[in-house]
């Protein structure tokens, strides 16, 4: 690079670089265009990088280091990171194993009014639990009722313990700016992240075999909607009503219990909508790690070039979510009417 060469040639770095190294890589520019028999063209002003930067003075990483770097550090620090997250995840693998036996091993007849039980109770709505009923059993005709069972069974699993764990989490962070501060960045990172790369790191960790792989990644990519919506609810809880709560003599828990929470229901059953959704975008994702369910099938399109499978297999996963995001919106209107009515 005749540009850097001049410019740590100005700045009288010559002697620290060191002589050219002429043995280094070519990139895939040079090499394509010594395939091509063609001398490689240089601007006069070469985007800054590593590369750039090592081929005028050696003393300088290529960006090849900073990735190797970062693989090597992760690789030293697996085997301590193993032994600690092995057995506080292990209750994990259990879970969804146990869950997705359950969901196989119960009759159909038994399953499905379970489920249209559940979608009456949760919803209150006619139409909604007719159109479960409806939905489950056109699954069942195309053969995809036991497949839709198991993705069902693990989003059963992952949303409850998205549940579990965010609801807590965003109770804190609307106590505290400084928490809130500090966890933010970190969700916003968990919800931009591509969800391949959810996939990377804890392929490196966890066996394929293990249930909890995708059982983390779906947690992860899932837990973010409930945690934010659970911190924006309790934050717009109006202040006017937290100070008759203060002139009765209430307690912070006692406040946090009976006026903050039921206030912030709706927004938090938002937060849970949601991450139902995000936990069935990510199961199709695990598939590529052995999860079982419609995710299996959509790859098997896909690898195979099936386009009937894929395409009856996408559906279903349309299917599941329209069943889900129904209920849980009726959910959700059940609770907006019986707080207006209060």
């Amino acid at each position: 690079m005749a540009f850097y060469d001049k410019l740590f040639s100005a700045l009288g770095l010559s002697d620290w670089c060191g002589t050219s190294d002429d043995n280094a890589p070519l990139s895939l520019a040079d090499l394509a265009a010594q395939a091509g028999g063609e001398k490689t063209s240089e601007p006069f002003f070469p985007i800054p990088s590593f590369d750039n930067f090592h081929e005028s003075c050696n003393r300088i990483w290529q960006s090849r280091d900073v990735t190797n770097g970062i693989e090597e550090g992760f690789l030293a620090a697996k085997p301590v990171l193993k032994n600690v997250l092995d057995p506080i995840t292990q209750p994990l693998s259990w879970m969804l194993d146990s869950a997705l036996w359950l969901f196989e091993a119960m009759p159909w007849f038994i399953m499905v009014p379970l489920l249209v039980a559940i979608s009456w109770y949760a919803s209150r709505s006619r139409p909604v639990t007719i159109f479960v009923a409806v939905a489950i059993m056109l699954l069942a005709l195309v053969d995809h009722y036991d497949v839709a069972m198991q993705t069902l069974s693990i989003i059963f699993v992952c949303t409850a313990i998205s549940v579990l764990f965010g609801v807590p989490i965003g109770i804190a962070m609307s106590k505290s700016d400084r928490l809130q501060k500090s966890v933010v960045p970190l969700l916003d990172l968990l919800q931009t992240l591509p969800t391949f790369v959810y996939l990377i790191p804890l392929i490196f960790l966890f066996s394929v075999t293990e249930s909890k792989l995708y059982g983390i990644a779906i947690i992860l990519y899932a837990i973010v909607p409930v945690i934010r919506l659970t911190d924006l609810g309790i934050r717009l809880v109006d202040q006017d009503v937290l100070e008759a709560a203060n002139a009765f003599g209430m307690n912070d828990r006692q406040k946090l219990m009976r006026v903050q929470l039921p206030l912030a229901l709706p927004n938090i059953m938002a937060g849970i909508n949601q991450t139902i959704m995000m936990s069935l975008a990510m199961v199709v994702i695990a598939s590529l790690v052995s999860a079982p369910g419609l995710g299996v099938n959509v790859l098997r399109g896909i690898r195979n070039l099936e386009l009937g499978v894929g395409i009856v297999a996408g559906l279903g996963i349309v299917m599941l979510a329209v069943i889900l995001d129904r209920v849980s919106k009726a959910a959700l209107t059940r609770v907006d009417k019986a707080r207006v009515k209060h």
